[in-house]
């Protein structure tokens, strides 16, 4: 099931010169009609599985996968709540290469993009500075370790491209709908998509807007 297929219609006035008359109409998908999950429900985690999406996938793979039809790719991408496909779907290995140099240049993916901590402990194990923070470059931490003062810079650089490579990473789980509630958010989608009466309704899936070139 296209999620194309599932818009409704609406018809608007013919713009074009070669128009027969005043109740020409063109007839186009409602893009304006959106579906989306109910904000209450993304935190229902009984309705989703944890996904991890395996190098080179696409949504139409993973539909697939998991629902055995490729055409509800778009379920997929509603469950994870992504919007553009190209910024927020992970590259390939080789897409995401080409992308860091594309970006930063072919020797500066290996520049310094910032500084995080390293893990520090103190002598009772105690944690002191926790592993992953983001600091300047000349971070450093003053404690007290059995009544003596200790000074530490325990920093590591982080390139361009191991940024742009663990940004990449968080993007590769995702919350997917289970299998077992997709023909429920089918039918709920259905019920959506089609119109209540109003002034522009000609039935349950298609509407009329105004043609200002009628005339009383």
């Amino acid at each position: 099931m296209s999620y194309f297929r599932e818009l409704p219609d609406f018809e608007y006035q013919s713009p074009f010169a070669n128009s027969t008359g005043a109740s020409d109409y063109v007839t186009a998908k409602n893009i304006f009609r959106r579906m989306k999950l109910r904000d209450d429900l993304k935190n229902v985690f009984t309705l989703f599985n944890k996904y991890i999406i395996d190098e080179g996938e696409r949504p139409d793979t993973v539909a697939e996968k998991q629902y055995g039809k490729s055409d509800l790719d778009w379920v997929v991408l509603l469950s994870a709540g992504i919007i553009n496909v190209r910024n927020e779907w992970p590259l390939s290995s080789r897409d995401l290469y080409n992308f860091t140099v594309e970006k930063y240049g072919l020797a500066e993916k290996d520049f310094v993009h910032h500084y995080e901590t390293k893990e520090v402990r103190d002598s009772q194990n105690r944690l002191i500075i926790p592993k992953g923070n983001r600091v300047d470059a000349n971070f450093s931490v003053t404690y007290f370790d059995n009544k003596t003062m200790v000074t530490k810079s325990e920093i590591i650089g982080v390139t361009n491209y191991e940024f742009e490579m663990k940004e990449n990473i968080k993007k590769s789980t995702i919350s997917i709908l289970k299998r077992s509630y997709l023909q429920q958010f089918l039918s709920d989608m259905k019920k959506e998509m089609t119109y209540k009466r109003s002034s522009q309704f000609v039935n349950n899936n298609l509407i009329r807007t105004a043609n200002t070139k009628l005339t009383n």
